[in-house]
């Protein structure tokens, strides 16, 4: 029987999980599933043919993930076609000798899981999904069964690939969160909207959620489209027992919301994650006495509606050209915060009411950089701005911090990688990083763009404004240049320097990166002496000393401080032309008398 016409004529019943009977034998969901239909054909029979045995009308070959990039992704260097053929040819087999229609489904999944995404280019994804549907065809599909995709723009990408290579029907099904929208962020009137003129037979929602939050998510395809409507939930959370998962969600339950799904006007109901043969054989003797429902005309889809960010404080001055003046303070070791505090409030009686709170490399007991920000700007009213490093770190503890500081009011944030503080035989060899500085910057791009770090849409945008670190000292200036612009490309909205010493480096960067049109503002530490300046010069990675600064200082002997003041005076004036402001690092054991003779004009916070 024709499959399309099946559909109109009465209610589809697809089979359930593949995945979680597998599981169930022994396999490991870390291994390429789709790889058994080579490697154990009996098990993945077996698993067919139980659900034959539950009533099913649809059969899913075992080869979600069967392609190229998902095969890699677990190691398997198996040839994606002849899994993909034996896959088609086991569910085939074991349809025979059963006496009513029985549809197999070629299972396609995304081209790329969530984490690959951001690193294939769609016209990859368009061919490793050519390459599976092709095979899936010439094994002998009765339809194409396109399932749980949770970015609009592959589903509607797989559509088209398939649609270019067979004439068989497709169904097409995104997947919801437990929020109502695909973790892309569309809702389930965008997605019907989006596959209203696209060649499928079907439309649906499979994975995910379990079957209560399924039902909602049906209505609104329902409500939206003219296409026959799919349902395949999970079978609710699951939960880990040692090195198992098992789900809780029994078939009577299961099968009570399969038919509440079919007086909606669902046409096709099966399972997904935790759905057995016993799930399956519930649901079949649930729907007997039910036929489809007549498909209604849609409602119209709403336009989306573009929210941009707003910016105050660093970012206002910025963009109104104004010279800024800062200073930069780091987390006082033992945890105490009033020695920050007080200073801040100095610093604002002399005009300077923007503060850089940087991480300090300690493994003393210390407030975060992120913390004491909140508290100063809390206690004294100055504008803080946090330095975040990304060591030790989860890529979900950054955004957790991120959007608790947004909460909060934090607007601005420098992003650095980081080092961790000296200690053990091994100094060096502690730190942990799951993202860059580059990673960050992409983090908080996506959050102001609405997005997550796995490209979940968030209840709002965040509107931070993004510093970046670069360091004109560098050895490999060409190096250093790359990954500076790595940062602009990635969301970086303005630059702040590491302490400069020599004005010629400064000056050749600055230079190479006019075309990027993206302010900078120049860090300054004044030396305090020569026995300073010799340390920097001969013991800390990338920082310039000129010659003659050193020679001075050592010359200077007891007026290091005040020769160490005249050098940063000269140099704020050769390349304040050259910078949109300056970054006044407040280093421990010097004292605000030590940076004030650098501020010409206090009281307007604005010129040096």
């Amino acid at each position: 029987m024709d499959f399309t016409k099946a559909l109109s004529e009465r209610i589809l019943v697809c089979d359930g999980a593949m995945g979680t009977m597998l599981h169930a034998a022994g396999n490991s969901l870390d291994r390429a599933l789709p790889e058994l239909n080579l490697s154990n054909p009996e098990l993945v029979s077996t698993v067919h043919e139980s659900y034959v045995a539950a009533g099913v009308d649809i059969l899913l070959t075992n080869t979600f993930g069967a392609n190229r990039l998902r095969l890699a992704e677990h190691g398997s260097s198996l040839n994606v076609r002849d899994i993909n053929l034996a896959g088609v040819r086991l569910a085939r087999q074991a349809r025979r000798g059963v006496d009513r229609t029985i549809f197999v489904g070629g299972s396609v999944s995304p081209a790329v899981s969530a984490s690959q995404r951001q690193s294939v280019r769609a016209d990859e994804r368009v061919e490793v999904i050519r390459d599976q549907v092709r095979a899936l065809v010439d094994g002998g599909v009765d339809l194409l069964v396109l399932e749980t995709f949770g970015y609009l723009d592959e589903l509607v990408e797989a559509v088209a690939v398939t649609a270019e290579l067979t004439d068989l029907p497709i169904l097409a099904q995104a997947t919801f969160t437990a929020e109502g929208v695909t973790p892309g962020g569309e809702s389930p009137r965008e997605v019907a909207s989006a596959l209203a003129g696209q060649p499928v037979a079907a439309l649906g929602a499979n994975c995910t959620v379990g079957p209560q939050r399924m039902l909602t998510v049906v209505e609104e395809l329902r409500r939206y489209s003219t296409l026959p409507i799919s349902a395949q939930p999970n079978a609710g959370l699951p939960r880990r027992i040692g090195r198992r998962f098992e789900y809780s969600v029994e078939g009577d339950y299961f099968s009570q919301y399969a038919r509440r799904y079919v007086e909606q006007g669902t046409s096709i109901v099966g399972g997904c994650c935790g759905t057995t043969p016993t799930h399956i054989r519930d649901i079949v003797a649930k729907l007997a006495d039910l036929r489809p429902k007549q498909q209604r005309r849609p409602e119209p889809a709403p336009r989306r509606q573009v929210v941009q960010p707003e910016h105050g404080g660093l970012a206002q001055r910025l963009g109104q050209r104004r010279f800024v003046v800062a200073a930069q303070i780091s987390p006082p070791a033992g945890g105490d915060a009033q020695e920050a505090t007080e200073l801040t409030a100095m610093l604002r009686k002399h005009g300077i009411d923007l503060v850089f709170v940087a991480a300090r490399e300690s493994a003393r007991a210390q407030v975060s950089s992120v913390s004491l920000a909140l508290h100063v700007e809390r206690e004294v009213g100055a504008e803080t701005i946090a330095t975040l490093t990304t060591w030790d770190k989860t890529i979900m503890t950054l955004q957790a911090d991120l959007l608790g500081v947004h909460a909060f009011g934090m607007r601005t944030v420098v992003c650095e990688t980081g080092n961790p503080p000296l200690r053990g035989d091994y100094p060096n060899a502690d730190g942990i990083w799951e993202v860059d500085s580059v990673g960050l910057i992409q983090l908080l791009a996506g959050l102001n763009d609405g997005r997550d770090c796995n490209g979940l849409t968030l209840a709002t945008k965040t509107s931070f404004h993004i510093g970046a670190r670069f360091n004109p000292g560098a050895e490999d200036r060409d190096a250093e240049l790359a990954r500076t612009r790595a940062k602009i490309a990635a969301g970086a909205q303005f630059l702040i320097s590491r302490p400069v010493y020599e004005a010629d480096a400064l000056v050749g960067m600055l230079a190479e990166l006019s075309n990027e049109d993206i302010p900078v503002l120049m860090a300054v530490s004044p030396l305090a002496g020569f026995a300073e300046a010799e340390y920097l010069a001969h013991e800390v990675p990338d920082v310039r000393i000129p010659r003659a600064a050193l020679s001075a200082l050592e010359t200077a002997g007891d007026r290091g401080r005040e020769v160490g003041l005249e050098l940063a005076r000269a140099l704020l004036d050769e390349a304040r032309p050259l910078v949109q402001g300056v970054v006044l690092v407040m280093r421990d054991g010097r004292k605000l008398a030590d940076f004030l003779p650098l501020v010409e004009a206090p009281d307007s916070g604005q010129a040096l």
